[in-house]
């Protein structure tokens, strides 16, 4: 995860609400961390099941 560049949620505001972050560029999965401990552990997801997560979300 050190190569990894990270992005907020679009609906993160910038008052540092609850928010995460994602890594984009691994191949199958997707990174995410909590954005206001961005030194802690990630979780990482299988692609497929992120993409299930974000359109529920939606």
């Amino acid at each position: 995860m050190t190569a990894a560049v990270w992005r907020k949620s679009s609906y993160s505001n910038s008052d540092g609400g609850d928010c995460v972050e994602v890594a984009d560029g691994f191949a199958g999965v997707v990174p995410v961390r909590d954005a206001k401990r961005p030194e802690g552990a990630a979780l990482v997801f299988g692609a497929s099941a992120w993409a299930v997560f974000v359109r529920g979300v939606r």
